[in-house]
């Protein structure tokens, strides 16, 4: 699967910083109207989010790292609205997607029941791991008042009626994927779905808390089952027609397949995480080396795959030492 500007194939760094931390420069946001009271703010590359009108009151996607960053995403939502937040959705656990939550002010803060129970087993460890790893995100770390809680969660989905003629948003639950609790927004009437880091578009997968071969399966299938003819993915630029819907959960899976050839071709010829973690970087970096944050979630990636095709069901918990530990295995 070509992209349209490959790298040139190359081994990886030897003297590369660790994850995100030498990623300083701002990224340029951008604010889309997808349809009327339809939002979504990226980044090129960096976590988007999104915002939906109800009649009178909002639902958010998404909080971002701190409610430092998240105000000044609010800030330009207010030029269009002004009417209050009633949900904020998180569509998983990962601290960068929910620690700004405090700023929206919101009355129910929705996720999966997974998800809040992951927030309780591993979010302390997460929060540590996350800042460490993308330190750029974190803008105004000492903002975040502590961990974020659901105060609604659901198995497999949840409808929320916008009033008036704006039709309803489901959140819904597709099978374990990018963690176990993920879960999309989508708007049957508008057809625009707001996926998560569930599909990127154009901007590398992170990983290390997934299901790997649930992911790149029937979690997919079902995602690209709904039809969306807008697609606003974790990263990077939204996704236009159903052409660009189907190439972005296309090239999602296709990130997922690959690593999984590679990695289980190494283990079945006894070899070790090392030469698993090359190999899979020797076959993805032509086609997605280019991608923002490539370098820093491939290692953690294969970690984690490693561990599942080796029996061990679950993700082993992120510490900001073990972070730093397999990082000095596979990347240096």
């Amino acid at each position: 699967m070509a992209g349209p500007n490959k790298a040139p194939n190359k081994a990886p760094n030897k003297t590369k910083p660790f994850a995100s931390s030498a990623d300083t420069a701002v990224k340029a946001q951008t604010l889309e109207v997808l349809a009327d009271g339809v939002y979504a703010l990226t980044a090129e590359g960096d976590p988007n989010i999104g915002a939906v009108e109800g009649e009178d009151f909002l639902v958010c996607f998404e909080a971002l790292a701190t409610p430092v960053a998240a105000r000044k995403w609010l800030d330009r939502l207010r030029e269009h609205t002004d009417k209050p937040v009633r949900y904020l959705v998180l569509s998983h656990y990962h601290a960068v997607r929910v620690l700004g939550a405090s700023a929206f002010d919101a009355d129910v803060i929705v996720a999966h029941e997974i998800t809040r129970a992951l927030v309780a087993e591993r979010g302390k460890e997460d929060w540590e791991s996350e800042f460490a790893r993308m330190p750029r995100l974190a803008e105004g770390a000492d903002s975040v008042p502590g961990l974020t809680w659901p105060t609604l969660t659901f198995a497999d989905r949840l409808t929320i009626d916008l009033g008036g003629d704006r039709g309803d948003l489901v959140l819904q639950y597709h099978g374990r994927g990018h963690t176990e609790g993920d879960i999309t927004a989508w708007l049957p009437r508008q057809k625009i779905l707001f996926a998560g880091d569930l599909v990127e578009a154009q901007a590398a997968l992170y990983t290390g808390d997934a299901f790997h071969r649930d992911w790149a399966g029937g979690t997919l299938d079902r995602v690209k089952a709904l039809g969306a003819e807008q697609l606003v993915g974790g990263r990077g630029a939204v996704s236009r027609g159903r052409a660009e819907v189907d190439a972005a959960i296309e090239q999602t899976r296709g990130f997922l397949q690959v690593m999984i050839r590679e990695v289980g071709a190494v283990q079945e010829r006894g070899g070790t995480l090392k030469e698993a973690f090359e190999a899979t970087h020797a076959a993805l970096v032509d086609d997605y080396g280019h991608w923002p944050i490539f370098e820093h979630c491939l290692p953690f990636d294969v970690s984690r795959l490693w561990d599942e095709l080796s029996g061990i069901e679950r993700p082993i918990i992120w510490t900001a030492e073990r972070d730093q530990e397999v990082w000095a295995q596979l990347q240096s």
